[in-house]
């Protein structure tokens, strides 16, 4: 019997939450496509996973005999993917490198052109906001271009590369659109277009939740992707804070972004994993970022 890790993976985050819809949520899936994928399990299993109650979804003997094993499954298979396409990519002579929206902004083009001299090429994966370490941490790229702080940061090597301004991104209809500054403090009452919540201080530091001396934040939209995001600003769900260089990379008719006073700025970095400290090819990589844009 042959079982997609799919299914073992929306049956671990449904036995992790106990409930449907935080699962749901964190799978970025809708319920009834969750429900119908557990009952898929159940099906090739020929055994019932779970029961329903009032206090969520209680798992079931036969589910959680399942769930003493899918995690050390799961952590198997995942290794053995990462293995397999880790020396597929140096077998080819290509770096694996994730990013987040504009990566290295214009640098990016040059650190790309530049890590071609050394013989090997860059394959830039875009990475989406629920991963702000850019499939880093996953092991799905071997470096990656990033904006700090992030989830994970700690147990990872990083090199800032350069800082620019947070900006505020509105709809062009917003009251505040005209103005040729904003201060943060204008914005405390405004609905925010935020992150998923899954991650962590990335989201809170793209709400400036602890530059609002202790006034809560509002949360007007949650979205995973650029596009999705500007979709919600020029629709009115929100405003949001974004880098300077959202300007001219995510420029689009029903948003306008305008300076900001009172928060800080953005840093962006490039990160690898400990273990890559001695790879020639990953440092060869973190030189030609920092050589272009004249961090260290």
């Amino acid at each position: 019997m042959d079982v997609d890790t799919r299914l073992l993976r929306s049956f671990a985050a449904v036995a992790e939450e106990g409930n449907l819809t935080r699962a749901a949520g964190r799978l970025f899936v809708s319920q009834p496509a969750l429900t119908k994928q557990i009952r898929q399990l159940e099906t090739l299993l020929g055994a019932r996973l779970f029961t329903r109650s009032r206090t969520g979804m209680a798992l079931t003997e036969a589910g959680r005999a399942l769930a003493a094993r899918v995690p050390a499954l799961l952590e198997a298979w995942d290794l053995a993917s990462r293995e397999a396409r880790s020396a597929a990519a140096a077998a080819a002579r290509v770096l694996r490198v994730g990013y987040l929206a504009s990566a290295a902004n214009e640098a990016t083009p040059d650190i790309v052109a530049a890590f071609a001299r050394t013989g090997w090429r860059a394959d830039l994966r875009q990475a989406p906001w629920s991963d702000p370490a850019a499939g880093l941490t996953s092991g799905d790229v071997d470096v990656a271009l990033v904006r700090l702080p992030f989830p994970g940061q700690d147990g990872l090597r990083v090199r800032e590369l350069f800082s620019e301004p947070r900006w505020v991104a509105l709809p062009s209809a917003h009251p505040l659109a005209g103005r040729d500054v904003i201060a943060f403090r204008e914005l405390w009452d405004e609905p925010f277009v935020a992150a998923p919540a899954e991650t962590g201080r990335w989201r809170d530091f793209w709400l400036a939740a602890d530059e609002r001396e202790g006034h809560p934040v509002r949360v007007g939209a949650v979205t995973d992707q650029p596009d999705d995001w500007l979709s919600a600003i020029a629709n009115g769900y929100g405003v949001a804070l974004a880098p300077e260089s959202s300007a001219r990379f995510y420029a689009r008719p029903g948003v306008v972004y305008r300076p900001l006073t009172g928060v800080s700025p953005s840093r962006v970095g490039v990160a690898w994993a400990p273990g890559r400290d001695a790879d020639p090819v990953v440092q060869a990589f973190v030189r030609c970022c920092l050589e272009i844009s004249g961090g260290g």
